[in-house]
């Protein structure tokens, strides 16, 4: 038996509080990212190792917030704790490698390509995994073209998200990249949740009675953490105001003029 599947039990709520969260994230990882750009090597990995875990909590963040807004009419759902946590991991590792990629070789076109199809990818782990962590008396299957698609959302604009943080200059482009990514999120989740469908097992084994938490008990303990640390990026951001602007630093042994980050090739120095 299929069923009944809502993705929007609590209309506009979720996904809107969703994308606004993915959107936070992004803006503060991709500002750490760009900071990463006009710093000395060894700070920059700080700063592309906080971006990381920024857009990573977000993605995480925004993937359960809008789950919150999942229901199945037939079959109540739970949520496996530590593969849900896992999908925390994955998305802020793979979301690293990608902007580190990014942020140690610039805005080069092989670059991007590899960094935004990392990070597309980690995005997409991360949903599938979380999937993999509902319990339902039910079993999923999937729409291959429609995963294919949600898979190609994520890579695609997490590559224009990237590009726009290293490439242009100034809160404007910040504010477009930090959209554009929070868009390859959102789109990627509920691209992949149309290709999701339920079958029911009948007759039920599990009814009421499932293992794991429900989504409404679990919202607020596994929010905190990283909503606290969304929190931490944005005071450490707040110190430093070029972070927001994407201006270099003033260089006091050149008269204070900012420092000159042109990257030399593949083989070369990352600045001169």
């Amino acid at each position: 038996m299929q069923g009944t599947v809502d993705g929007f039990t609590y209309g506009l709520v979720t996904p809107v509080a969703a994308f606004l969260m993915a959107a936070l994230g992004a803006a503060l990882g991709l500002r750490c990212t760009t900071r990463s750009l006009h710093t000395a090597r060894s700070h920059g990995a700080g700063w592309l190792a906080l971006g990381s875990l920024s857009i990573g909590s977000g993605v995480w963040t925004m993937h359960f917030v809008a789950m919150t807004g999942f229901t199945v009419q037939e079959s109540p759902i739970s949520y496996d704790k530590p593969l849900t946590f896992a999908g925390l991991a994955v998305a802020v590792v793979m979301v690293g490698i990608g902007i580190f990629i990014v942020g140690y070789r610039g805005a080069t076109r092989m670059a991007l390509i590899t960094g935004g199809t990392i990070t597309g990818l980690g995005i997409a782990s991360m949903h599938y995994l979380g999937m993999a962590g509902m319990r339902m008396d039910a079993r999923f299957a999937y729409d291959t073209p429609l995963v294919v698609l949600s898979v190609l959302i994520a890579g695609c604009a997490a590559t224009g998200a990237l590009w726009a943080a290293v490439a242009l200059r100034g809160a404007l482009a910040g504010f477009g990249a930090s959209i554009l990514m929070a868009v390859a999120v959102t789109g990627m989740h509920y691209t992949g949740m149309a290709a999701l469908d339920v079958h029911l097992h009948l007759p039920s084994t599990l009814s009421a009675d499932l293992p794991g938490d429900r989504p409404t008990e679990m919202i607020g303990p596994m929010l905190v953490g990283p909503a606290g640390f969304l929190l931490i990026a944005a005071v450490v951001l707040m110190f430093d105001p070029r972070a927001v602007t994407g201006e270099p630093r003033p260089d006091p042994r050149v008269g204070g003029r900012p420092r000159s980050t042109t990257r030399e090739g593949a083989g070369g120095s990352r600045y001169r």
